[in-house]
């Protein structure tokens, strides 16, 4: 074909002298689109790749979305305890105002009693006390004196000592109050650390993914750039090329005056992969069977897709968007097989049989101590590992063996039956 299309050429410029066509190397022209052939092949392996990437994109910006709620939500948690702390102090105030004033008025009472008994014995009697009255007493005439004295006295502040001794039960009764106050503040205390401590892991998480996030997202916009760009280049060469030949055969046919036998410009039609969305996955069913079989795999769905909410995996709305705290999701994951368990912390650390730690098996609840004693809790799956809700990464399966886990471990092992 070479040697053909070089003798022609040959041919017309002697027959117009001046005039002359460039020559078109056929062999060049198939290397050309050889190679746009296996261009057009990477690149459709590329658009591929960079719709994988923007589609985990999109599931990176739907987990900071939910992470931010989350966050937002917890903000909230915090600002009402902050305030029913204020409340809770302002009531323990008024109640230690009050036992004040039930204090003032019983040792203003012991006084007088004291003054009184003082007197007693100031006009001739002894200590008012029926044992020293029996002792004391120097004949039968003598003894029934001093118990009437004695008797007279007590009737006679009868209703001083009953209000007395009501004054003292309430001052015990408003102290065991503020004690239990206290202590529920304490707890809300070391409570709202806690969660401070997990907010500063779900902040930390979401600076993680949204570095992860903006990496991929300049990633994924310079390798489409330079896609684009090698196209662009590509369409040029090949519209070029297409030119060149179609404007050689016009003018061989022209100069030979003849119908153009001699094969037509190739015209090479490139498709393009457009860019692909990646699949949509249908949501897992929420139906994964019965028993403690189906509570360990209950939480596998939420895996990489779901977020800890302090308070959350309470109502639909929160699972189905992935969002529990520790409990929480114990509680929902338990509901799975079947089983009817607490959804705090403090009701679960009670329930089920007690095991030893070497005898835990698959299924069991394990307890961690966190923020406070017994502050985590999560299922174990075998092989020292449990899945749970976690305040940085949501639910999501961790090595209780090593590391922080290990160490967080405080042996209570529950088994539910």
């Amino acid at each position: 074909m070479k040697k053909k299309i070089i003798a022609l050429n040959t041919t017309i410029m002697l027959g117009l002298g001046a005039f002359a066509l460039p020559a078109v190397n056929a062999e060049s022209v198939d290397d050309i689109k050889k190679e746009r052939s296996d261009v057009q092949s990477n690149l459709s392996k590329a658009e591929k790749e960079l719709a994988t990437v923007l589609a985990e994109l999109s599931k990176l910006e739907d987990q900071i979305n939910k992470v931010d709620k989350a966050m937002a939500d917890n903000d909230k948690f915090i600002v009402d305890t902050e305030k029913e702390i204020e409340d809770t102090k302002k009531k323990i105030k008024k109640l230690e105002e009050e036992i004040k004033v039930i204090q003032e008025r019983i040792d203003q009472r012991s006084e007088v009693l004291k003054e009184r008994a003082v007197a007693f014995q100031e006009s001739g009697g002894t200590n008012v006390g029926y044992i020293e009255v029996l002792l004391g007493s120097t004949s039968f005439g003598d003894f029934i004196d001093r118990v009437g004295a004695v008797s007279k006295i007590v009737e006679a502040d009868q209703d001083l000592l009953l209000q007395h001794d009501a004054d003292k039960k309430e001052v015990k009764d408003k102290k065991s109050t503020v004690d239990k106050e206290l202590a529920g503040l304490n707890e809300k205390k070391t409570e709202l650390e806690g969660m401070r401590a997990q907010m500063e892991d779900q902040k930390k998480q979401n600076d993680v993914l949204k570095k992860e996030l903006k990496t991929k997202e300049t990633a994924a916009a310079d390798k489409k750039s330079k896609l684009q760009t090698k196209d662009s280049e590509l369409a040029a060469m090949q519209a070029d090329i297409e030119r060149s030949m179609a404007a050689q055969n016009t003018a061989v046919a022209s100069v030979a005056s003849t119908p153009n036998s001699g094969s037509s410009a190739a015209s090479t039609s490139v498709k393009s992969s457009g860019e692909k969305s990646a699949p949509a996955k249908s949501a897992p069913s929420t139906t994964v069977g019965s028993g403690i079989s189906a509570v360990i795999s209950a939480g596998n769905k939420y895996i990489g897709n779901s977020v800890y909410v302090f308070g959350g995996g309470r109502s639909a709305a929160d699972i189905a968007a992935g969002r529990f705290d520790c409990s929480g999701f114990v509680h929902w994951a338990f509901a799975q097989g079947g089983y009817s368990v607490g959804s705090s912390t403090e009701a679960l650390k009670n329930q089920g049989t007690p095991v030893s730690a070497s005898q835990m098996q698959p299924g069991d609840m394990v307890f961690f101590d966190t923020y406070k004693k017994d502050g985590h809790v999560g299922i174990y799956i075998g092989g020292g590992k449990f899945i749970g809700s976690q305040s940085s990464t949501g639910v999501a399966i961790a090595n209780m063996s090593s590391g922080y886990w290990k160490d967080a471990f405080n042996g209570r092992v529950n088994r539910i039956n």
